[in-house]
């Protein structure tokens, strides 16, 4: 991976609905222009995003997503507005950004909950995308969500105990977080962030990666979790399963999609499933990596992203 770098340019972008989004803008002003989307949602950007891109040849932007990050306002905030955060949202909001930089087409790159949002985007404006490069493939199927959040349980029925009691055994589980972080109780949405966070670093303990959802404190902990129950229990304000289905609207637009076999919260279905819908896109299943990815997967990445530098 490549040094850290520190950004040459960075601010809030006002989006609308009382948001201000927070980008950043690192390498060469005159690279190939490269938008990290990062995962949750509601994880923000990390800097350490830019280390998979070469700095000398790419124009790396890094955002936060509504509500999370250095954006404003901060769903940790109880008023914060929730009904203004929403996938159509955050994909007007990477239009706004794309043209405040003046950017003609930009590659994608991002995993997880950050795929989602590169196949909504890139569909919505498949004319502005160059490239593609996801790892850890989703697309928020109200089916993936019923897997990750009750049917992965079945190979961790203890943690999957605990879950469902910090709900108080609701029958929809996602939305029963949903209801508490918005208690005005803040010990209450405190409790409900760290049961939700125990069950993610569960569905992750067997990859060796210690406790990264625990390990989030205070109020980036309560935003992730209120952003990311809001999402889920909506479906992400997406038709089921339509990212796959209008996934012919990417064609002429080269994809890498890499995906751990041993994912256990999201199943290698949802690449494969992808990956023929697409006419452009490769799949790369590694054999050892779970959702996190591993070495092989990082190196895939910058070999991918190495191939698209030129191109």
């Amino acid at each position: 991976m490549f040094p850290e770098i520190e950004a040459y340019e960075e601010g809030l972008l006002d989006v609308g609905d009382g948001n201000r989004v927070h980008y950043s803008v690192a390498g060469n002003p005159q690279g190939k222009p490269a938008l990290y989307v990062h995962g949750g949602p509601g994880s923000g950007a990390r800097p350490s995003a830019r280390r998979v891109f070469d700095p000398e040849k790419y124009r790396i932007v890094l955002f936060d997503q509504r509500g999370c990050g250095r954006s404003l306002p901060h769903a940790s905030d109880p008023a914060a507005d929730m009904a203004v955060n929403t996938t159509a949202h955050l994909v007007a909001d990477m239009e706004r950004l794309r043209e405040h930089l003046g950017v003609d087409r930009w590659l994608l790159h991002g995993g997880s909950w950050g795929s989602t949002l590169i196949l909504a985007y890139a569909e919505a404006f498949p004319e502005r995308v160059c490239e593609i490069v996801i790892a850890a493939v989703t697309t928020t199927r109200r089916s993936e969500t019923a897997w990750l959040y009750e049917g992965v349980g079945a190979f961790f029925p203890e943690a999957h105990e605990r879950f469902r009691a910090g709900a108080d055994g609701a029958a929809d589980l996602v939305r029963a977080y949903a209801r508490r972080m918005e208690h005005p109780d803040r010990s209450v949405r405190e409790k409900a962030a760290a049961d939700w966070c125990a069950w993610e670093d569960a569905v992750l303990s067997l990859e060796g990666m210690g406790t990264p959802y625990t390990d989030r404190v205070d109020n980036t902990r309560l935003a992730f979790v209120r952003i990311c129950a809001h999402y889920f229990a909506h479906g992400a304000w997406l038709a089921e399963g339509a990212l796959i289905r209008d996934a012919h609207r990417l064609a002429g637009i080269p994809g890498v999609l890499i995906h751990g076999r041993r994912d256990m919260g999201g199943p290698l279905t949802t690449a494969w499933e992808l990956a023929h819908a697409w006419p452009d896109a490769e799949l790369h299943v590694i054999e050892r990596a779970g959702h996190l990815g591993d070495e092989e997967t990082r190196a895939l990445v910058l070999t991918s992203l190495a191939r698209f530098a030129d191109s």
